[in-house]
């Protein structure tokens, strides 16, 4: 193995967590937004976003910690290898690898927990009276 190697994930991970960070803005921004609309008290569905809301930035937290562990783990195997301690590398590689894959799939599971939120929305707006306007 290269140095050139660990070096072509450099990219990839910048921009994951990149992404991460703008999910992350993104929730913080709805829960100040939530917590201005609601005032003094909050309506039951409210309470089932806050539940996602709070489950939602922990997965965050969890998807940016393997991926920072992911970046460092393969800085460390970039310089192994250039002091030419290959099998160091090598490992140093496969565990950034191994954290990376854990980033994407706790990414998944959060994915698949907003979609829950949406979920949520939607069944509100179920709950509301049909208009007699015609479009």
């Amino acid at each position: 193995m290269t140095l050139t190697t660990p070096g072509l994930l450099f990219p990839a991970i910048s921009l994951l967590l990149l992404a991460y960070t703008n999910r992350f803005l993104v929730l913080a921004q709805l829960i100040r937004e939530l917590n201005a609309r609601e005032g003094e008290s909050i309506r039951p569905l409210v309470v089932a976003q806050i539940t996602n809301l709070r489950k939602r930035i922990k997965l965050i937290r969890v998807m940016q910690v393997y991926g920072v562990a992911s970046f460092l783990m393969c800085t460390l195997s970039m310089f192994a290898l250039f002091i030419e301690f290959n099998t160091t590398g090598i490992i140093l590689f496969g565990i950034s690898l191994a954290c990376l894959a854990l980033s994407l799939l706790t990414s998944l599971y959060e994915i698949h927990i907003s979609c829950d939120a949406i979920e949520i929305e939607l069944k509100n707006i179920e709950k509301k009276p049909l208009s007699d306007k015609a479009e």
